[in-house]
């Protein structure tokens, strides 16, 4: 089955790319993996502290990952499988690409402006070394309102 893989936040972008994928996973039978990502945190000396700090993050990134996926459901029928993830986010996604090969494309969402984001900076010039496509989809690109078809 061809998965498309969507890395996940709170952003309208993330939200524009996970619709795309949606799109493409109804058109071809396939699958969504939602993977929502926490950055770790710096070193405390407080080990219990830093601890803790990861496992409130973790939980609000799975709230969230769930709340789209629900979304997800209801707009296109497709029930999206979700990983959370802590670290950092290049390495996380580089290591899923490497370890699951029906991974069909890679779908990030672009933020406005000058910077569209540290993941896609990343994936967008290392995306001749992947083992898939990288699709890049802007924040507010919706194909209700464009000619493509999916």
């Amino acid at each position: 089955m061809r998965t498309f893989l969507v890395v996940t936040d709170d952003s309208e972008e993330s939200r524009a790319a996970l619709r795309f994928a949606a799109r493409r996973a109804v058109a071809v039978d396939g699958a969504v993996h939602i993977l929502a990502l926490v950055p770790q945190q710096n070193f405390s000396a407080f080990g219990a502290v830093q601890a803790t700090i990861e496992q409130e993050a973790r939980d609000r990134a799975e709230m969230l990952a769930h709340g789209v996926a629900g979304n997800l459901l209801a707009e296109s029928g497709i029930m999206p499988t979700i990983s959370v993830k802590i670290g950092n986010g290049q390495k996380i996604v580089s290591e899923y690409l490497a370890d699951h090969s029906e991974v069909a494309a890679l779908i990030l969402g672009a933020a406005k402006g000058s910077n569209p984001g540290p993941l896609v900076l990343h994936f967008s010039a290392h995306s001749g070394e992947l083992p898939c496509p990288v699709y890049i989809i802007p924040s507010d690109y919706d194909e209700t309102d464009s000619d493509h078809e999916v």
